[in-house]
């Protein structure tokens, strides 16, 4: 594993033994301000596996904070272990430590495997978890404004292939209906549209049938990519769109909350080549680390409030600025087919654009002391 040839500020390998903690820290830019990204708490098969998907993430969290006109750059945590079974309070405890000696350079949150109230333990031992619990004066679950910021990119891309920003009467399906895809559904019923669900959990699936009765549900994913539908959204792991997906898959539109989906770079040019419009993943999927930003800023009475609100964290206030995500993401599509590149590479440049133009501003803030 190349850490040093893959661009990132700083990777933090961490180890506590008596807890069973094993644990990596990528930071991947702070030229925006401190490194936000979530905890995944995942059995990775090898400690080589676990670096590779901490430098890939956390790398995506800095062009998702860019895009969302945040000051914050990207970081990423991945604890190894099963979190059924080994997730404690003296391993979560441990892991606070680790964060907190960092010094604020990053600020975690909820991620795979990880929910508020580790985020509760966590923020024992340090000041920089966020993402917390109601009950501690957080912002609560995160992916309720994950999928609804997913929800306004679906509408945006439908607003630029078939124009309208509705999904009304199309057909949706959706492969993970765990705590974003759940809230995706909800979002998309409520909207009018098919809806097709699939999990590896079949308790999640019956879930989303119970409370959705005219949703439909097939057997696994390699199902659902060959189901004809309008729009394909991965809400479950990273990788969801490799070369075999891609050449069987039936949908006009893939826009999903999952990170990481392109297996490849070459998968956004092949999705352009097959007439596939793809709403980039970690553009879409901003509204978690929305929510969790009001709250680190709305404690601190930095926020402006909306009408009504209360100082500290607003969902009103947070819920506004995610539907946002509909104007940035018609405003990529629409520069991605003006210059006839992928959507996905407009939104590389945009995000790598303002990383660089006001990080810039930023160093020569530190330089003059303003």
């Amino acid at each position: 594993m190349d850490v040093l040839g893959s661009g990132h500020e700083q990777v933090v390998f961490c180890s506590d033994p008596p807890s069973g903690l094993r644990a990596v820290i990528a930071i991947h830019s702070t030229a925006l301000g401190p490194a936000l990204g979530g905890t995944r708490f995942y059995p990775y098969p090898s400690e080589d596996a676990a670096v590779a998907d901490a430098l890939a993430l956390s790398r995506a969290m800095s062009y998702k904070n860019s895009l969302a006109g945040l000051d914050l750059g990207g970081g990423k945590a991945v604890i190894i272990g099963d979190p059924h079974t080994d997730k404690t309070e003296a391993l979560l405890r441990a892991y606070g430590r680790f964060v907190e000696s960092l010094g604020g350079r990053y600020l975690t949150a909820c991620d795979v495997g990880t929910y508020n109230a580790d985020l509760d333990v966590v923020a024992r031992e340090t000041r920089f978890a966020h993402g917390r619990s109601l009950a501690y004066g957080g912002c609560g679950d995160s992916s309720v404004l994950t999928a609804y910021g997913v929800f306004q990119g679906m509408r945006a891309a439908a607003q630029h292939r078939w124009g309208k920003p509705s999904l009304a009467g199309r057909t949706v399906g959706v492969s993970g209906v765990g705590k974003v895809g759940s809230w995706l559904v909800d979002r998309l019923v409520e909207d009018g549209a098919d809806v097709v669900v699939t999990d590896v959990d079949a308790g999640a699936v019956e879930r989303a049938l119970a409370r959705h009765p005219a949703v439909d549900a097939v057997a696994d994913t390699e199902t659902l990519v060959r189901t004809p539908t309008d729009v394909y959204a991965p809400c479950a792991l990273g990788r969801a769109l490799d070369d075999e997906t891609v050449a069987v898959l039936e949908a006009e539109i893939v826009c999903g909350g999952a990170n990481n989906q392109l297996a490849h770079e070459g998968i956004a040019a092949e999705l352009m080549r097959r007439g596939v419009l793809y709403a980039p993943d970690y553009l879409v999927n901003a509204g978690g680390v929305i929510q969790v930003e009001d709250e680190r800023h709305g404690l601190s009475g930095k926020l402006p409030l909306v009408p009504g609100a209360h100082a500290g964290f607003s969902f009103a206030r947070a819920e506004a600025r995610a539907e946002t995500i509909f104007d940035t993401t018609l405003r990529v599509l629409r520069a991605a087919e003006e210059a006839q590149v992928s959507p996905a590479v407009m939104a590389d440049r945009m995000a790598e654009e303002r990383m660089a133009s006001v990080g810039r501003l930023a160093t020569l803030r530190l330089q003059r002391g303003w």
